[in-house]
């Protein structure tokens, strides 16, 4: 499967789940292949991020546990469209990781009591590109992931893209089929409601 950097990505992926809705098998596996690609970038990149992450969790089991999640996800639900594919694989990295910062961090976790120092985040690229205000510390960081849920819809995919799957700002926008400009209005507001969100519960 071809890197999301190459010129129409897109289109051959959207080729793969119309064969995978009409039954075709191996498309199927190749949107497990890619999906397992976007998902293990991620990871490491969260990883190297915040390397006390790795006294509770390694970065394959989280890698692993998001693909069963997908695996069910695509066999509980029609993928109709590129655009639908990435909001699902993000989803369920997403959920992967607040469920193991509740598992670990939350009040009756292995780690809510241990002493952990707020590293800050990789900032070198990779998938975590145009930080948006990334957090300083585990806990923000776990509500920094809740936070993007609640994020509205049109917000919400365009931030799944760029920073959950690491699309360029010029291929979310042909994946979302919107402007360019359109693109970087939904991501900038989506960078200062969160930015927002994150310093009220900060205050609290």
């Amino acid at each position: 499967m071809p890197a999301p950097d190459t010129v129409g990505f897109d289109t051959q992926l959207q080729n793969l789940i119309d064969l995978a809705i009409d039954g075709d098998l191996s498309s199927k596996d190749a949107l497990l292949a890619y999906a397992g690609e976007r998902l293990l970038t991620l990871t490491r990149a969260m990883f190297r991020g915040f390397p006390s992450l790795h006294r509770w969790e390694q970065t394959d089991d989280v890698f692993q546990n998001s693909m069963i999640r997908f695996h069910r996800a695509l066999l509980e639900v029609r993928v109709e469209s590129v655009r639908h594919f990435f909001n699902l694989a993000a989803t369920q990295v997403r959920r992967e990781l607040l469920d193991m910062a509740k598992k670990h961090f939350g009040p009756e976790g292995i780690g809510a009591n241990h002493h952990t120092d707020g590293l800050p985040p990789d900032d070198k690229g990779g998938a975590l590109h145009d930080k948006a205000a990334e957090p300083e510390d585990l806990t923000a960081w776990t509500q920094f992931h809740a936070e993007v849920e609640k994020l509205p819809p049109e917000e919400l995919e365009v931030f799944n893209l760029l920073y959950y799957e690491g699309l360029t700002q010029e291929e979310a926008a042909r994946v979302l089929g919107i402007s360019f400009r359109t693109l970087k209005r939904r991501w900038h507001s989506a960078k200062v409601r969160l930015h927002g969100e994150l310093n009220r519960e900060g205050r609290r």
